[in-house]
C-alpha cells in the first residue's frame, strides 16, 4: 500500500479564500513528499485534474502543498467532501 503523502487539509480564511479565487485547496503534507507525489495521490484520492502543486515551509517546518485544480473540479466541492466548510 502507498504511503499517504497528505496529512491535512487547511482552512484558514487565506486558505478559504485560495478555494475561492484561485480554486487551489491547501494541504499540510510528508516533508519527504515531492510535488509529483502529491500532484498523484490528489488525483488518485479525489478524482480530479491537478494542474500545479507549489509546496513551501512555514515557521513551524511544516510542509505545506498549494494544489491548483482544473477549472472542471471547484476547489470547494473538495473541501466540502472533506468536511472543512
Amino acid at each position: 500500500m502507498m504511503e499517504r503523502k497528505l496529512k491535512v487539509p487547511l482552512s484558514t480564511e487565506k486558505d478559504i479564500r485560495l478555494m475561492e479565487k484561485e480554486n487551489k485547496i491547501v494541504f499540510v503534507v510528508d516533508n519527504k513528499a515531492t510535488k509529483e507525489e502529491i500532484k498523484k495521490e490528489v488525483e488518485e484520492r479525489f478524482k480530479v485534474k491537478v494542474l500545479k502543486v507549489n509546496t513551501m515551509y512555514d515557521t513551524n517546518g511544516k510542509k505545506k502543498a498549494y494544489v491548483k485544480l482544473s477549472e472542471e473540479t471547484p476547489a470547494i466541492d473538495i473541501a466540502t467532501e472533506l468536511g472543512l466548510l
